[in-house]
């Protein structure tokens, strides 16, 4: 019998990237950690975010109608930890802006999307986002493996 710990331990074998989803709403910077992401389409150029019913986050980029995507470097686990609510202490996140989104400052990728479709999932919504610009820097990425943070090793 496969119960929900038994599917989630599952799925925690699948290694991934770690990324925090930013959005503005009402002129507030809003953002949370997120690993379901992943590139749909190159023409045209669209990628995918997986979020849960119960994430404030949902409401927030149903109304804004844009987010963005920021692939963290294996330095901003705290980052990570701030967004997944993790870190209880208040902190005050400086962000970048493109395109009047906010972005995590000196993450691995910034990925602006306006929101191109989406698809209502079992207790998630499939936003599918349409890129409308991209900052990249170097560095290694923050990494997700068996509910722990870890780095990659190249």
């Amino acid at each position: 019998m496969m119960d929900d710990r038994a599917f989630r331990n599952a799925m925690g074998k699948f290694a991934t990237g770690v990324t925090v989803i930013t959005t503005l709403l009402e002129d507030e910077a809003h953002g949370m950690t997120a690993n379901a992401f992943m590139s749909v389409s190159l023409n045209p150029r669209l990628v995918l975010i997986s979020i849960g019913e119960k994430a404030k986050m949902l409401d927030k980029i149903n109304e804004s109608g844009k987010f963005a995507v920021n692939i963290l470097s294996d330095d901003q686990k705290d980052l990570s930890m701030h967004f997944a609510g993790q870190i209880k202490e208040k902190r005050q996140i400086e962000f970048d802006w493109i395109n009047e989104l906010p972005v995590i400052k000196n993450a691995l990728t910034n990925i602006v999307c306006k929101v191109h479709s989406k698809q209502i999932v079992g207790d998630h919504t499939l936003f599918i986002g349409e890129v409308t610009d991209i900052v990249t820097c170097e560095g290694a990425p923050l990494a997700f493996y068996e509910g722990k943070y870890s780095k990659v090793f190249s």
